[in-house]
């Protein structure tokens, strides 16, 4: 099975970007994540245009219609090797200049060039992760080797909005997420960790794969259950299936997601549901201001808490076609308990091809192998404790 959490190593490879002659020297920068490494100074001071945001509809566009208002059925697409946070060498700078793009997007060309080619014969494990060539360039001790490039679709090019390419999706001064008011307790991140426990989960192997969490599958991980993969909302890219078909009808609006079989119901003209029932991906009710979708959504389950916000939590999505091609998103992440004042960022979406299902449960022989394999301790640890070593299965 695939895991969206590996978002956040993304195209891990060096990047060499020619920068101004006052920084007149190479720096390593790691596409998808917000590291740049061997940097001499800031990078704040490079000259880069003034950003410009929220949606700017492209000369004479007007979008189609689909009951009067904006049509937007079809689907969409949101790779790209840009990250969510902003490698903080760049500062407050929002926009890169043309020239860091082509050196990124350049250097990105040749890293999946390099980890698409034919592994030599006789090679080892150790040899392809020294050759920075597996999962599209993710190596090292805490990057193992899992997807070869062939597997993955992170995309290849920074992101643009309104033409501009991005630092970071997130548009918060810094590009970093804000710090939380409060942190999570230990019950609270036990039971996120219950949650995310498996593939595409969080903490170590020696942290999370032991413990009652072996006894059933329903005590395994959402994403290694093939329940939920990625979070949403806020939608954000990832390793690949990052395609989203969007279908319209009069009172309602659903978004399909590639990955697994996800699908969020929007009810149009509505009012969000007075119960505390959180289903899965939330209470989400729409609105239309002016040609674009707002979107809002609460009662979201704590197993799909959000930088530890749900019981609070409120996402509110816009959506705004600018041309035929692109779509215009922004979020904002509202709870009082959490942060001080809302928070969120922009991308644009693409025009996708065509969805092809996920077949997340076909051949998957590791979640069997994993309860096979606790129950083999179960039985050495009875044996133990009868004097006894028995047979493994």
């Amino acid at each position: 099975m695939r895991s969206s959490t590996f978002t956040a190593l993304l195209m891990a490879a060096g990047v060499c970007l020619a920068v101004t002659p006052a920084l007149a020297q190479d720096l390593k920068v790691r596409p998808g994540t917000d590291r740049v490494e061997g940097a001499p100074g800031s990078l704040q001071d490079v000259a880069a245009p003034a950003p410009i945001l929220g949606p700017r509809l492209s000369p004479a566009f007007s979008p189609p219609r689909f009951n009067g208002k904006p049509d937007f059925g079809g689907v969409w697409n949101n790779e790209t090797i840009t990250g969510v946070s902003r490698a903080p060498a760049f500062g407050g700078r929002l926009l890169l200049t043309e020239a860091e793009t082509r050196s990124i997007e350049g250097a990105n060309d040749k890293l999946i060039a390099r980890a698409s080619a034919p592994t030599k014969a006789g090679a080892t494990i150790k040899d392809i992760e020294a050759g920075d060539t597996c999962s599209g360039g993710r190596s090292g001790a805490a990057q193992v080797c899992n997807y070869d490039a062939a597997w993955t679709a992170p995309g290849d090019k920074v992101m643009r909005v309104n033409g501009q390419p991005r630092t970071s999706l997130l548009t918060t001064p810094d590009g970093q997420y804000p710090k939380a008011k409060r942190q999570e307790t230990a019950a609270e991140r036990e039971r996120r960790l219950q949650a995310n426990v498996g593939e595409g989960g969080e903490g170590s192997a020696a942290e999370r794969n032991r413990g009652p969490q072996n006894d059933n599958p329903e005590t395994r991980g959402l994403a290694e259950r093939c329940v939920v993969v990625r979070q949403s909302p806020p939608m954000f890219h990832g390793l690949y299936n990052n395609n989203y078909f969007f279908q319209m009808a009069p009172d309602h609006v659903a978004i399909v997601t590639e990955m697994i079989h996800d699908a969020r119901i929007i009810r149009l003209h509505s009012t969000h549901r007075a119960d505390d029932v959180r289903p899965w991906f939330g209470d989400s009710i729409g609105w239309w201001e002016g040609d674009t979708l707002v979107v809002e959504t609460t009662n979201l389950p704590q197993a799909q808490a959000y930088r530890g916000s749900w019981q609070n939590l409120k996402v509110v999505e816009r959506f705004t076609m600018v041309s035929p091609q692109r779509m215009n998103y922004r979020f904002e992440i509202v709870d009082p308990t959490m942060w001080d004042k809302p928070w969120g960022g922009e991308y644009e979406f693409v025009r996708g091809g065509r969805m092809f299902e996920y077949a997340c449960h076909e051949g998957n022989y590791g979640l069997a192998n994993i309860l096979s394999g606790a129950r083999a301790e179960d039985a050495e640890a009875a044996g133990r404790e009868q004097g006894q070593t028995p047979a493994r299965p």
